[in-house]
């Protein structure tokens, strides 16, 4: 069964963010769009260049109304020492979620059980709790947050503008459809 359009179920966790510990619930979710990033594991390899990427485009989502959070089953006081010991990782300013437990490694239906961690899933959040997207890539396979960009631009033009679609390659201020009668078959 899909999550998308499904509301996020409620999780508890501990997180570290900007040199302290803090608690997020799936409450921290709603108001704003939010990106929750899963990941396999921290001291890895592919994992840091995506966490990079997501920072290196983290204040073109904040303009956007976006707070990002990486979830892995490490805990949040891993995440502090890789913070603290990787040049890579020291640069993040986003929230990282630590999920020893597996609450929502299962919630987002990511865990991988007998490994104990999560595949590379990312999940687009509307201010409401509901989830609009949904990516799931092999663990060897590293993703491009300019296509996150991308597609939270979609998203949202959608939500504000309900009786229009965003084609493929939709870029903004790209011209959309408005489904109807008059289109069928015509595309």
């Amino acid at each position: 069964m899909s999550l998308v359009g499904t509301e996020v179920k409620p999780f508890k966790a501990h997180a570290y963010h900007n040199g302290k510990f803090i608690q997020v619930t799936e409450e921290d979710f709603k108001g704003k769009w939010s990106v929750v990033c899963f990941y396999p594991a921290d001291f890895t390899f592919v994992c840091p260049t995506e966490l990079e990427d997501l920072q290196n485009n983290y204040e073109t989502l904040k303009s956007m109304g976006v707070e990002v959070y990486s979830v892995s089953t490490d805990t949040h006081f891993t995440h502090k020492a890789w913070h603290d010991t990787s040049e890579t990782i020291g640069k993040i300013t986003y929230i990282m979620i630590g999920d020893p437990s597996h609450t929502l490694s299962r919630n987002f239906d990511v865990l991988i059980e007998e490994e104990g961690q999560a595949d590379r899933g990312t999940f687009i959040i509307d201010p409401d709790g509901i989830i609009q997207s949904v990516e799931i890539n092999a663990g060897n396979i590293g993703r491009d947050a300019d296509v996150l960009v991308s597609k939270i631009k979609a998203a949202q033009y959608v939500r504000n503008n309900p009786n229009e679609v965003c084609p493929a390659k939709w870029k903004e201020g790209s011209e959309t459809l408005k489904p109807s009668l008059d289109l069928v078959g015509k595309i």
